[in-house]
């Protein structure tokens, strides 16, 4: 069943969110991909079943800037997603893109005008 599985929280400046994140709630932060982007390990000691990054900020959706927390769902299959999503109403935000190692990514906009990422996860992703 498709399920919450990322997300993301979008900052101008990513460092005093980093600080602001690191002193209220004791997150750790690794710099991982592209600058200004990093992964949150929330303390557990075994897997998340939702895992969080920080980023900097940017427009999923043309002159749009994403605030608040981008939610991206883990999906079986992201072309069958894709389909459902236009069928019933939303348009593609952000077409197909891969990430090595870890899958299949696209988003999203909802009838409402929300925004949302669907994940085909694929470890062998290329």
């Amino acid at each position: 069943m498709p399920h919450p599985a990322h997300f993301a929280i979008n900052a101008n400046d990513v460092s005093r969110a980093r600080r602001f994140y690191e002193r209220v709630l004791g997150w750790k932060f690794s710099a991982w991909g592209p600058p200004d982007f990093y992964q949150i390990d929330m303390g557990t000691e075994t897997p998340m079943a939702v895992m969080g990054a920080l980023q900097k900020r940017r427009d999923l959706v043309a002159g749009q800037p994403t605030i608040g927390y981008e939610c991206t769902i883990s999906v079986p299959s992201i072309d069958a997603t894709a389909t459902a999503v236009l069928a019933n109403g939303g348009v593609t935000v952000m077409e197909k893109s891969v990430i090595v190692g870890v899958g299949a990514l696209m988003f999203f906009q909802d009838p409402e005008g929300n925004v949302f990422g669907a994940m085909q996860f694929d470890k062998n992703a290329e």
